[in-house]
């Protein structure tokens, strides 16, 4: 996510993890931009309740372009209550497609507890395999250790913590300041 107008833009890792009918998304809270945490204490990771039905967002990437997309999928959500997966695709469309959106620099990971999604402005609505899904610049460390710690018997909200923690001792845009949501199915 990063070009000639966004210059090393980094610092965020989102997981979801579902494990017995709940789903976690824990986020860190670092920002970045080239070799300097400009703060260490984001929340990147939010509960909406368009039409009262709870969903569970986490970004990565620019903040203004993530929240630009929470609205949007707010909107999707309230002309589709009830159908995450609707809106998702329709946000992907148009984010894909709209002249200003397709500009945006964002990952999303969104749940309603039932379905999880990884949604992208390629046009991607991806619904993760193992029931873990990861974005952001240490999103591949969270994923992998994530995944090995599924064998055992942890429930969700401590295989995402101890995941986030093995990121962030690994990846340098990733801390261990976490904002983490739970919503069930």
């Amino acid at each position: 996510m990063s070009d000639e107008r966004f210059p090393g833009w980094h610092g965020t890792t989102i997981l979801a993890v579902r494990r017995g009918g709940e789903v976690v998304v824990a986020g860190d809270g670092q920002v970045s931009v080239g070799q300097t945490v400009m703060k260490g204490t984001a929340r990147k990771v939010r509960r909406l309740s368009p039409g009262g039905r709870d969903v569970v967002v986490g970004f990565a990437g620019s903040t203004a372009d993530a929240f630009t997309l929470l609205e949007r999928l707010e909107k999707k959500l309230e002309s589709a209550p009830g159908q995450l997966q609707r809106a998702c695709v329709e946000l992907a469309k148009d984010w894909r497609t709209d002249k200003y959106l397709r500009n945006l620099e964002a990952m999303l990971i969104v749940t309603d507890g039932a379905q999880l999604y990884v949604v992208t402005g390629a046009g991607d609505v991806l619904e993760p395999e193992h029931d873990v899904a990861a974005i952001g610049s240490g999103g591949n460390y969270a994923l992998a250790a994530a995944r090995a710690l599924s064998d055992g018997n942890l429930d969700a909200e401590a295989i995402a913590r101890r995941a986030m923690a093995i990121a962030a001792e690994i990846c340098v845009y990733t801390n261990g300041n976490l904002t983490v949501e739970r919503i069930s199915a």
